[in-house]
């Protein structure tokens, strides 16, 4: 079975398209492989900057040949009918089978269609795969119509069996495949000759070209490090850097240099940012002063000097950036001790925030107020939260930030430091926006949860009021990002918040509120309309919020219908109450006796429930123990006793746990009532008391859950 490979040989593809693409390749010519017939063993991808290849092993040499009966109409039936099926066949009159049936002799055609060679096969898969490639940016150079992410240059197409390589025949807009590659482009231009994929990689190595995109990245992170550790620091790690930058190179050689003087007393995520977004370098730390003193580079060839004269030039580049970014940082400190990060912010009011929801300091104020009224409830000083709400985004006025955007909130940090103002505000600053994602840490000093879920409460209210909602997969303002942010900053911090109330009130003081809104027979004042208009909108947020509830707690094990059958309860709108139900129904349902209970409770619900429809009565009106008939009767009556004794202070204490437990020892006095009574008896004054009986256990039950919506 022959092996194919296959090269897209190409100018400089950009770092951040390569994975993309790797597995773009992979997909569709495996893919297009299989519909043709072909089968393979396994299959490779693998990128330089200039090249994709896909190496695919024990690929069959044919695809089959196939054979298909195909039943036509009958041997009388029209003309014009048996012709139809003819030409459906590409078939012949004389070709075609009688064969008899039920209803008569009937016509029936077998297809052949011949297997073709892998070549062939190949060839038309790989052209239709460089035409329709999916880049997300792709270009056409000179007169043809192909287009590419950087000009193609030639590809490299062969089978290889033990009888030697064959080159697959195709010429995509005047480009011919060939067996032929090139190495690095300054150390080894030439082309060369490939017989195989293990031939192909011994070859590109021998060509100064690291082919696998992980060895290139292992190679640059290793030798980074052990340079670093020889004196005596340490590489910032950054993975995404580190998959970039072995995306620029084929043959990567690790440089490192100092840092000058006049830029060590840069903050140290100054110097990384700059250093990142401009030069691509990593940050070099000394441990023991957490100083960036240094940088590590990558260049994509060896010199005779060793690189020193590659290092110099980047030096030289740096040190510009640098002298650029300690302007910046200068200018900001003499901002904040002339007029302090209140006047820094000053400018805040010339910046819309959104065009229906006022400026970016009308946002500020509002996040004032709202930390100042939650500030308690997290254990936070009011004027200190209140203080640093105001602050915390003074920094979008900063030159630093205006310059390299990722540094809000670092920034305001370093600053509300240089103005003297107190730790907690400073790093509310920073901590305010966070957490900006499911890996970031979501803040638990008091000041910085209070301003944190006044921001995120803010955009979510402010941003319903105007009815920009997310929407199947968009969401340009982040509004389910912001949602999570704050359900695990409340969960987290274990705070308890009256959502209805925040969310209400949040949407009411929003700046753009219209009050047109009009009932069918105008009969409520304008106030009156805007308030029901409020409280719906309040109440779709709150319903937002409980969707991206359950996806958090689905990620943690907890069953959706376990969510379901909580949020059904009273208190839904206070979600560290309701993740603590929930998680105890969870536990519960996780015991046999808990599993079991469900069972019963659901039997004894659709038995009252049947007899309530057929008898047109609600059965609630108290069961009577001196009717009961049988020990497991009477047992059944002593244990819902127990039980509601427990529940009821139980979920008045909050202790959940407690009324689970209390609720799942009902298991075995229920499961044995079932097992010794008959419900519908033929004496009605016992039938009836069973039935409320039945009722006690549903409304026992439905104390702690509306274990109705249970599955299972």
């Amino acid at each position: 079975m022959p092996d194919l490979l296959i090269e897209l040989f190409s100018e400089e593809i950009p770092a951040r398209m390569q994975a993309r693409a790797r597995a773009d390749l992979q997909k569709l010519i495996t893919d297009g492989l299989v519909e043709a017939g072909l089968t393979y063993a396994s299959a490779g991808a693998s990128s330089t900057p200039r090249r994709l290849t896909l190496a695919v092993e024990g690929l069959s040499a044919e695809s089959p040949t196939l054979r298909e009966e195909r039943k036509g109409p009958k041997a009388d039936a029209p003309e014009k009918a048996i012709e139809g099926f003819l030409r459906s066949t590409g078939l012949t009159r004389d070709q075609l089978v009688e064969r008899e049936d039920k209803k008569g002799t009937v016509l029936y055609a077998t297809i052949e269609r011949p297997g073709r060679p892998a070549p062939q096969i190949v060839a038309e898969v790989l052209e239709r795969t460089i035409r329709n490639f999916p880049w997300p940016k792709s270009m056409r150079w000179g007169a043809g119509s192909l287009r590419w992410v950087r000009p193609l240059h030639s590809i490299l197409c062969i089978l290889t069996t033990e009888a030697g390589a064959e080159v697959v025949p195709l010429n995509v807009d005047g480009i011919a495949s060939g067996d032929t590659t090139r190495g690095h482009r300054f150390m080894a231009p030439d082309a060369f000759a490939v017989t195989s994929f293990d031939d192909y990689a011994a070859k590109l190595r021998a060509a100064k070209v690291m082919l696998d995109p992980a060895e290139r990245a292992e190679h640059i992170w290793n030798d980074a490090t052990n340079r670093a550790f020889a004196q005596g620091l340490e590489v910032v790690e950054d993975k995404g850097l580190l998959e970039e930058v072995a995306g620029l190179v084929e043959w990567p050689v690790v440089l490192m240099g100092k840092i000058g003087e006049d830029f060590l007393g840069l903050p140290p995520e100054v110097l990384q940012t700059s250093m990142k977004e401009h030069q691509k370098f990593f940050s070099v730390r000394n441990p023991a002063t957490g100083r960036i003193e240094g940088f590590v580079t990558v260049a994509n060839r060896e010199t005779a000097d060793d690189g020193a004269t590659i290092l110099a030039g980047n030096l030289k580049v740096l040190a510009a950036r640098l002298s650029d970014a300690r302007f910046f940082w200068e200018n900001d400190l003499r901002t904040v001790k002339s007029e302090g990060m209140e006047g820094m912010a000053a400018g805040l009011s010339d910046v819309t925030f959104h065009n229906k929801l006022g400026s970016q300091a009308d946002r500020i104020a509002r996040i004032a107020a709202l930390a100042h009224e939650i500030a308690p409830i997290v254990g936070a000083a009011p004027d200190l939260a209140t203080e640093a709400a105001r602050v915390a985004k003074a920094d979008l006025q900063s030159e630093m930030v205006g310059e390299f955007p990722e540094l809000q909130g670092t920034m305001g940090g370093y600053y509300a430091r240089a103005e003297g103002l107190p730790e907690a505000v400073a790093a509310a600053c920073k901590a305010h926006y966070q957490p900006l994602g499911p890996s970031d840490d979501a803040p638990t000093e008091p000041v910085s949860v209070a301003v944190a879920l006044a921001d995120k409460l803010d955009t979510l209210t402010g941003f319903w009021a105007i009815d920009e909602k997310p929407t199947g997969s968009k969401d340009p303002f982040a509004l389910r990002r912001a949602a999570l942010g704050v359900i695990r900053l409340v969960l987290g911090n274990g705070v308890r918040l009256d959502f209805s109330e925040v969310l209400f009130r949040g949407i009411q003081q929003s700046p753009a509120q219209s009050f047109h809104e009009r009932t069918d027979d105008g009969s409520l004042s304008p106030e009156e309309r805007a308030d029901k208009n409020h409280h719906a909108k309040a109440a779709d947020l709150l319903a937002f919020f409980h969707d991206r509830l359950k996806v958090h707690l689905r990620d943690q094990g907890i069953r959706h219908d376990v969510i379901d059958a909580c949020l059904a309860m009273p208190g839904n709108d206070d979600l560290t109450l309701l993740v603590k139900r929930a998680e105890a129904l969870a536990a519960t349902l996780a015991t046999e006796d808990g599993a079991n209970l469900i069972q019963g409770f659901k039997r004894a619900n659709n038995i009252l429930t049947q007899a309530e429809e057929k008898d047109g009565v609600e059965y609630s009106f108290g069961a009577e123990a001196k009717f009961a008939e049988g020990p497991e009767e009477t047992a059944l009556f002593a244990a819902l006793d127990r039980a509601d004794a427990t529940i009821a202070p139980a979920m008045k204490a909050e202790d959940f746990p407690a009324a689970m437990a209390a609720m799942a020892a009902l298991r075995a006095p229920i499961d044995a009532f079932f097992e010794a009574v008959q419900i519908n008896t033929d004496n009605q004054v016992v039938r009836r008391n069973r039935l409320n009986l039945l009722s006690r256990i549903r409304t026992t039950c439905l104390q702690v859950a509306d274990l109705t919506r249970l599955e299972g």
